[in-house]
Order: structure tokens, then C-alpha cells, then sequence
């Protein structure tokens, strides 16, 4: 019998969860977001013919990846006997190497697929054109080997140009211009390369798929190609992902959950500094974070990362009242960071936070005037923390009221004194999770003076700092005595 020929069928799909629907709604029905339903169209499957595993159909260039019923299962045993993580993985050498590592959880792991989003023009390619030199000169363990980098959106030339400016020179470093991924994957087989590079996910397609370049069902199976390719091939991928208005990952959601590691950069608009966060590791810790500095011939590793938000203080200065220096954790690093106070009497503006979460700003201020008898009620408060920073952790709050005490007594905090703890309703002084690292932090800053609180003074003692004193404080009033008491 004579077979009808299916008809081309609509389905509305949300961009951002992937829920599909047969007809048209304002908002998904799943994830409630408006105006994320699009429309495609799904052919036949005469016209499709047989599809992969990947989404592909059969004749698309890949036949020499190995065939998934070909692979059999394995005992944990014998994958893991004899290898060890160091020997496992792709060690990246030089100080840029190992800082880039250890946001990677100790090295590349071969065969990875690797999503790195951030703004436009926050360095993206310079990051991954770098990790490519790397990679391709070797290192002690390995020999130099070539690396394949894609770009969909800038020539040869345009690569080659910035290679040159960052002075990067190594001879197996492969460039490709092209969008098409097949014809990309089938230079890949043919260079073997130690690892791949595709700059960006939404600038590559798959003819055999409907859609442009960029639109749901592209990004997503061309991750999906990309993703066998990694795994059948044992080959590392990189890719670029444009990120949207609210800084998220632009095309599915569902693209995040398909690759092993997501890397986020950030940095502010006039800031040099760099940071490359890990949100999702399947190989390692999502705490550890890797600080840059943008420079002309690149991102350079910056070598002392604690300090960089920290102003340049000038002691025994009347000016100087009213900051005061938190140290915070973000992952696994602990930064130091500058908090400024100002009350001023007969101002318009009762109150004004900045890089302060307003409602903890107010907890603090009412504790100050209830607990520590602070007469503050008549004053304007000003808060703000130095570089544009944001102050979200509660180890930040022995520094607010550090800083607004400093203000309002007209007393400069001496020098070289840093504060860490949380504060309670009743004025007591809490202590915040790796106090230990924070102290140690301080202390090899230079600092001369930690105030704590007083359950954890002993401990800290213990550690035997012995260029830092500890200062234990139990409330807001022994905060008060014991750092603007007059000598």
C-alpha cells in the first residue's frame, strides 16, 4: 500500500524551558515567561530520514565517530584502575594555565564539552585564544599538539591579527573560518586535534536541521552533534555562548544542562579586572573563581587577587573617617573590601545605601541606636562600598557598623585593621563560616589588627599569626571600646 505523506506539523516551543505546545499561548504554560513561544515547523519523516542519536540523520559526514551499539557496558573497576587524576586530565602550564585550571577542577578532562558565556567584548575570545596557545605548545607531560579554533564571526586575518598582538606565536595553533558545522567537524577529524574551539555556538547550523543560525532547534542540536563528537572522540570542545539582556546564556535552557562545564566571565564596564566563575562542573567544584586583569597583549593573571578591590589608604587622616575594611568570601577566595560611612546632620536625604542590601543597612542602624546607644536618629546615613563592589554576605556587618561608628564619633579607624563577623538584633557579634581563611587572608595583606568575634578568638590565636593581633569582641559596645577608645 501507498503511504501518505505526512504533514508538515506546528509546534510552539519556549525558548527558555523548552516546553512545546500544539498551539499558541502569550506565556509558557511551564515556566510562566511571557513572550517565549516560538513557532516551528516539523516535516515529515520521509523527508528527515533516519535520525542518531545526536538529531542528525544518517549521511551528515560523521560516519567515522564510533557507533553507539558498538560500545558495550563497563565495570567501574577496571575504568578507573590505574589512572589518576593528574595523568588523566590536560594539564595547562604557566600561571594563566593553572589559574584557568582551577576553575576547570585541575586541568582540562578530555573529552568535556565546555560553555563559556559573558557580555560582549568582556574578552571571551581573547580567554579561549590564550587557553588555545596553551594547549597547543604542551607541557612536561605532553608533547606540543595541534588545537582547532572555529570562528563564525570574525575571518582568519581578524584572528591571526589579534594573535599577533598578544604575541602568541606557536605553530600548532589551526585557525577556521566557517559556520557550517559538518564541514567544521570534518576538518576536525581530519587535523586530530588536542582540542577544539568554536566561537560561537550561535553562529554555526546544521543544513539537515530547519532554522537559522542561532534560533532554538540549531543551537540545540548542534550542541548535541558537538557533544558526541566530544565523547566518541575523546576531544575537549569549547564553546561561546552570547548571553541576553538579563545576562543569561541566549538560546535554550536546556543547552546548560546538555554540557559538562558552564563558565561565566564578569567584570565591570570601566574596570580592567576579570572573573571567571564556574556555575556548573561536572568535574570538579562550582567555589573555585579565577581572577584576570584585561592588558594590551591580553588577560594577565592578577597575582595578588585579595587586595585588588581595596583603595589606597592613608593613615592618621581626619578624611579617612567613616571606612572601614570586610572581608568576604566568593568560593573559595576571600576578598578584601572597602566600606564607607558618612553621617551628616541636617541633610534632605535621611538615608542612602549603595552596594548594601537596604533592609540589612537598616537592621544595622537600628541595632547601633538601640544596642550601642548610638545617637544617630537626627543624622543622614550614607553607605557605599569602594569599586562598585556589592557587599551581600552577612561577614560584612562588624564592618557597616565599623564604618558608621568611624563617621558619626568622628574617629578614623587606624590602619591596617579589618573587620569580619555578622551582627545579631541583640548587638552581639557572630561568627561566619572560614574564619581561618579570612584571618589568614588579612594577615598576609599586611594587616596589623582583626576584630572577631570573641567565640572564635581563641581559636584563631591558635594559628599562631604571629604579625596579626586577633581582637575578639562579644557586642557592639566592645566593638566600640576596643577600637575607637582613645589612647
Amino acid at each position: 500500500m501507498n503511504k501518505k505523506k505526512g504533514k508538515a506539523k506546528t509546534a510552539w516551543v519556549c525558548e527558555s524551558c523548552g516546553h512545546s505546545e500544539g498551539q499558541w499561548w502569550g506565556s509558557c504554560r511551564a515556566c510562566n515567561k511571557v513572550g517565549t513561544m516560538r513557532r516551528f515547523s516539523e516535516g515529515s519523516t520521509e523527508s528527515r530520514g533516519t535520525a542518531t542519536g545526536s538529531g542528525l540523520p544518517e549521511g551528515t559526514g560523521l560516519s567515522w565517530l564510533p557507533d553507539q551499539a558498538a560500545v558495550q557496558p563497563l565495570k567501574l573497576s577496571s575504568v578507573i584502575h590505574g589512572i589518576t587524576q593528574h595523568q588523566w586530565r590536560i594539564s595547562l602550564p604557566g600561571h594563566f594555565g593553572n589559574e584557568v585550571g582551577r576553575v576547570l577542577g585541575g586541568g582540562l578532562a578530555p573529552g568535556s564539552l565546555i560553555l563559556i558565556g559573558g557580555d560582549p567584548g568582556i574578552g571571551k575570545s581573547t580567554l579561549l585564544l590564550q587557553i588555545a596557545s596553551i594547549i597547543a605548545q604542551g607541557s612536561d607531560l605532553a608533547q606540543p599538539a595541534p588545537v582547532l579554533y572555529v570562528s563564525g564571526e570574525e575571518s582568519v586575518e581578524q584572528i591571526g591579527s589579534r594573535a599577533d598582538r598578544m604575541k602568541i606565536e606557536t605553530d600548532e595553533l589551526y585557525l577556521f573560518s566557517s559556520s557550517d558545522l559538518q564541514d567544521i567537524l570534518t576538518k576536525a577529524h581530519w587535523l586530530s586535534p588536542r582540542a577544539l574551539i568554536i566561537d560561537s555556538i550561535q553562529t554555526v547550523y546544521l543544513k539537515e536541521v530547519t532554522g537559522s543560525a542561532g534560533g532554538l532547534t540549531q543551537v540545540k542540536e548542534c550542541t548535541s552533534t558537538l557533544l558526541r563528537f566530544a565523547k566518541k572522540s575523546n576531544v575537549p570542545v569549547f564553546l561561546v555562548g552570547h548571553v541576553t539582556k538579563a545576562g543569561d546564556i541566549a538560546g535554550p535552557r536546556v543547552l546548560e544542562h546538555i554540557v559538562d562545564v558552564v563558565l561565566y566571565m564578569e567584570g565591570e564596564e570601566h574596570s580592567t579586572y576579570r572573573l571567571l566563575r564556574s556555575v556548573k562542573n561536572r568535574f570538579g567544584s562550582t567555589d573555585e573563581l579565577g581572577v584576570f586583569e584585561m592588558s594590551q597583549s591580553g588577560l594577565d593573571v592578577v597575582s595578588n587577587p585579595s587586595g585588588i578591590f581595596l583603595s589606597q589608604q592613608n593613615s592618621d587622616s581626619d578624611v579617612l573617617a567613616g571606612l572601614a575594611v570586610a572581608v568576604v568570601m566568593d568560593g573559595s577566595r576571600s576578598f578584601l573590601i572597602e566600606v564607607q560611612a558618612l553621617c551628616a546632620s541636617g541633610s534632605t536625604v535621611s538615608r542612602h545605601v549603595n552596594g548594601v542590601q537596604a533592609s540589612r543597612a537598616d537592621m544595622i542602624i537600628a541595632v547601633l541606636m538601640k544596642q550601642a546607644g548610638l545617637r544617630i536618629q537626627e543624622n543622614a546615613i550614607f553607605l557605599n562600598v569602594a569599586n562598585g563592589m556589592a557587599l551581600s554576605e552577612t561577614a560584612g556587618d562588624l564592618a557597616i557598623a565599623a564604618a558608621i561608628c568611624s563617621s558619626f564619633l568622628e574617629f578614623p579607624i587606624p590602619h591596617g585593621v579589618a573587620f569580619i563577623g555578622e551582627i545579631g538584633l541583640g548587638g552581639e557579634v557572630r561568627t561566619v563560616p572560614r574564619m581561618e581563611k579570612r584571618v589568614s587572608t588579612v594577615a598576609k595583606l599586611g594587616f596589623t589588627k582583626c576584630v572577631v568575634p570573641k567565640s572564635v578568638e581563641k581559636s584563631l590565636k591558635a594559628l599562631d599569626l604571629k604579625e596579626i593581633e586577633i581582637v575578639g569582641c562579644r557586642n557592639l559596645k566592645e566593638l566600640i571600646n576596643a577600637v575607637f577608645r582613645g589612647d
